[in-house]
């Protein structure tokens, strides 16, 4: 087994036992501590002490690899592999008892995502990808909807405090225009696995931090889907835009991001 697939096998393991961890706190949220970061911006106890195990299990095993994470920012590397955890990813659906929240762990390298996992742990489901490996759902390859023209699918929307709502309307206001119907779960790292799973047919978000994207993105592509080429070290430090969908709806989505972005 080459070192790729080492980390694979690695994350699958590290995200299904840390997904274990978060079921037993959302089992018994009365006696969560919850904070507000900001506006609809929430942490946990759970989201902070499961990165806390992820970064652990990785000291363990990977000892020189880098880690960047949502709650404790970020410890250099030497390997030149650096992991990108989100430890709860839909933590207001988290604390909110809504079972839409996942565990993801993504690894760069030379500025690509080389592997990537999203584990929900609500419904047994992992989803997995490595760079020029495939992706895969519970160990079936996973392939994007195919043949699917908007009007007769879903398009999930991604918004956050970190942009004006004024660039999110125009996006739902076209997508209905085109006969699409738009979806949004408060979890954008599992829109993203929907969409490379064949669920939806693409996600739009003017900003995502990478701990939320690289490794739904990695997975998208994998299944045969298309994503902006962007740099992953980039999105892990200033966090980017993202548009991701099929072929066949792909440049349309681009179109209806850029001209609601640009007013």
């Amino acid at each position: 087994m080459d070192r790729l697939s080492e980390r694979r096998e690695f994350a699958i393991t590290v995200c299904q036992d840390a997904g274990a961890i978060a079921l037993k706190y959302f089992a018994d949220r009365s006696a969560l501590i919850v904070d507000q970061k900001g506006a609809q911006d929430w942490v946990s106890e759970a989201d902070r002490n499961v990165e806390t195990f992820i970064r652990q299990r990785i000291s363990q095993d990977w000892p020189d690899d880098g880690v960047f994470g949502e709650e404790h920012g970020e410890t250099a590397g030497q390997s030149g592999f650096d992991w990108v955890i989100d430890p709860i990813d839909g933590t207001t659906n988290f604390v909110n008892g809504i079972p839409a929240w996942t565990i993801v762990l993504a690894g760069v390298t030379q500025g690509k995502t080389t592997v990537g996992v999203i584990h929900d742990p609500n419904v047994d489901e992992t989803y997995v990808a490595t760079l020029g490996g495939g992706a895969t759902l519970n160990h079936v390859p996973m392939r994007v909807a195919s043949g699917v023209a908007l009007q007769q699918g879903t398009v999930a929307v991604g918004y956050s405090n970190r942009i004006e709502s004024r660039h999110v309307v125009p996006i739902v206001a076209d997508l209905i225009e085109h006969g699409a119907m738009f979806h949004r779960n408060a979890s954008g790292a599992l829109s993203l696995a929907y969409v490379a799973a064949g669920r939806l047919l693409g996600y739009i978000e003017e900003h995502m931090n990478a701990w939320d994207c690289l490794a739904g993105q990695l997975m998208i592509a994998e299944a045969g889907g298309r994503i902006e080429d962007q740099d992953a070290d980039a999105m892990i430090r200033n966090g980017g835009r993202v548009i991701a969908g099929t072929p066949d709806v792909f440049d349309t989505l681009h179109e209806i991001a850029e001209s609601a972005w640009k007013t």
